[in-house]
């Protein structure tokens, strides 16, 4: 029998940065991100498995892809608008935990493409950008993930609100995935219930939409 081994307690260190994220309330994103959706967690998905980017062949914008339990969408990274949905899609393309790469066939304008989904089921998206913005999950109270922006040397230093940000608090709904786009225009955090994204480099007007 394996003797059981006590955990180790945290080092002086190891509590200073987990007090830190703890005392850290969730705040705006800094300029130049802003909020796509005006409700507080993004827009509703209900059943929300994954999510992954694509561009849209003739602009080059982001486009964001979710995978649920209602089917697939599409959403427009810089409206919020849902330009395409398919609530039936094929049994063996329905989730990506059916390919080696965790990907689900395009809809709409990435219709021919597949794309690569990140949630449930495992994936990841990218974490930073080429301009130095970085995202962090922590989990400093177990099981609500905190989702943190950065620039430069991330939370580890600086003051939070001027070098890092905590800008969303997964404890209403179960966390899936968090990231950027590939372009790094884009910032995406989903959870079982809901999207939230984040978008620069652009002054379209903000919308309200919701599913």
């Amino acid at each position: 029998m394996t003797e059981w081994t006590k955990e180790p307690e945290l080092t002086a260190h190891q509590r200073s940065l987990r007090d830190r994220l703890l005392a850290a309330p969730v705040v705006a994103a800094p300029d130049p991100w802003r909020p796509v959706f005006e409700y507080r967690y993004g827009v509703p998905v209900g059943g929300l498995l994954g999510i992954g980017f694509a561009t849209h062949p003739d602009t080059g914008q982001d486009l964001v892809m979710v995978v649920s339990d209602d089917g697939h969408g599409l959403f427009d990274a810089v409206t919020g608008q849902k330009i395409a949905r398919d609530r039936d899609p094929d049994p063996e393309d329905s989730t990506p935990d059916a390919v080696a790469d965790l990907s689900c066939p395009g809809l709409g304008p990435a219709a021919g493409n597949r794309v690569r989904i990140a949630g449930l089921f495992g994936g990841g998206l990218h974490t930073t950008t080429g301009d130095g913005w970085c995202l962090d999950v922590v989990t400093p109270a177990w099981p609500h993930e905190r989702v943190l922006l950065s620039r430069g040397d991330g939370f580890h230093t600086g003051p939070h609100g001027e070098r890092w940000w905590h800008i969303f608090h997964s404890h209403h709904s179960t966390f899936r995935a968090a990231g950027f786009s590939p372009s790094g225009r884009t910032l995406a955090v989903a959870t079982s219930s809901d999207l939230s994204l984040w978008t620069r480099g652009t002054d379209t007007e903000r919308p309200g939409g919701a599913e």
